[in-house]
């Protein structure tokens, strides 16, 4: 997985002072979470799924869901399976030219027995797959557990481990978990603290099976009824934003927690728009893209823009996303600014603590209260890579969609 490979080299050099890195199966698991980026669902009962999968690859998805749950239809589950089984497989027998730039992979099983089923008839296969996302994820009734258990199981079936690439001895399962935080009991507020309590205490002890914490909030919408128009983001959604909260103050914490992606959205192009544009025009214009503005303005991508600014501010990393076209905009909000990098490495350097202000002169560094924002940046920059002190977000923007 490199972000932005599907970019010319000139064209990398001329927005990038230092470029993304390649990550892969021998990455941390750390490293791997921040990376993900924009991660793409798609029904696993699609036509064509193995080419789907390639061509999203080749336009710059670096991570994929083939789901088997809420997007697909309860009649449709068998189909479903076998035709990601059969689009794993396909990609399983391609040469590595063809794989060159794969999406890291995942499965959304519905129960921990369609895991395990779906793993085994993957066979060798299975090691194409980076992991599993694990809907509905909570303790309470021992799902989550029975979860990590077929998968913990699986691994050990199917031989699945991450080598190192001198052939050292697998640092971790290869075979990973992504938990989705959505289930009624997580939502609901009388249940909800005891509920996150007990998912904290579960990836504490099986910390070695978890990628990274994903965030459902449409099935947190749905124990209220409520829906968001395109006009708003999640957080906007009072008593959404409050179960945000609450799992980033459990399990997002900067001495111990996990990376959390920031959640779905789900609008198209074509709606109607009641609320004024959340796009200034002054970055469009600097950048000789007035028509790019228009562009986003009319496929509804400037609510997305203004949710994924609010997810980097609460804690969040990487987005869900349903259409190829929200993956661009995804990964230009990602790279980080070439003042924030400075800012990150200034702070990191200074051991003994202090403040000073920015060598932008537009902010004051404190050493020790912004050092884990500095560490985080910097994992940011390793996956995404750091902008040209010229270079905006419309300039990355007008490089990918093109």
């Amino acid at each position: 997985m490199l972000h932005y490979s599907y970019l010319t080299d000139s064209a990398r050099g001329r927005l990038f002072a230092r470029l993304p890195r390649r990550l892969g199966p021998s990455s941390s698991p750390q490293a791997l979470a921040v990376g993900l980026g924009a991660t793409l669902y798609t029904p696993g009962i699609r036509p064509d799924l193995a080419e789907t999968v390639l061509k999203r690859g080749r336009s710059g998805c670096a991570s994929m869901v083939l789901c088997l749950e809420d997007a697909v239809a309860d009649a449709d589950v068998g189909l479903a399976e076998d035709n990601v089984v059969a689009a794993v497989k396909d990609l399983a027998r391609r040469d590595a030219s063809a794989l060159e730039a794969l999406p890291l992979l995942f499965i959304r099983p519905r129960t921990p027995e369609q895991l395990l089923d779906v793993g085994r008839r993957l066979g060798a296969a299975a090691g194409l797959l980076t992991g599993f996302v694990l809907p509905k994820f909570e303790n309470a009734s021992g799902r989550a557990e029975r979860f990590l258990d077929a998968l913990d199981l699986l691994n050990r079936e199917v031989g699945a481990c991450a080598r190192t690439p001198d052939g050292a001895p697998p640092a971790r399962p290869a075979l990973l978990a992504m938990p989705i935080i959505e289930h009624p009991v997580t939502t609901h507020r009388e249940t909800r603290a005891g509920a996150l309590l007990g998912v904290r205490d579960l990836l504490r002890a099986r910390q070695e099976l978890i990628l990274s914490v994903r965030l459902g909030t449409t099935d947190m919408s749905a124990a209220y009824g409520l829906r968001r128009t395109r006009d708003l983001t999640i957080y906007d959604v009072a008593v959404v934003a409050e179960v945000i909260a609450d799992v980033v103050g459990l399990l997002g914490r900067a001495d111990e927690g996990w990376v959390i992606s920031g959640p779905v959205w789900e609008h198209y192009s074509g709606t109607e728009r009641i609320l004024r544009p959340q796009l200034r025009s002054t970055p469009f214009d600097a950048a000789n893209s007035a028509a790019l503005r228009d562009r986003l303005l009319g496929a509804n991508l400037d609510g997305l823009i203004r949710e994924i600014e609010l997810d980097l501010a609460n804690g969040l990393v990487g987005k869900t996303v349903i259409h190829p076209s929200h993956v661009p905009v995804v990964h230009a909000l990602h790279v980080v600014g070439h003042e924030e990098y400075l800012d990150a490495l200034d702070i990191v350097a200074a051991e003994g603590g202090g403040a000073v202000a920015s060598r932008s002169g537009a902010r004051m560094n404190e050493a020790k209260p912004h050092r884990a924002w500095a560490q985080r940046t910097l994992a940011r920059a390793d996956a995404f890579g750091v902008a040209r002190p010229d270079v905006t977000f419309a300039d990355l923007l007008e490089a990918s969609m093109k």
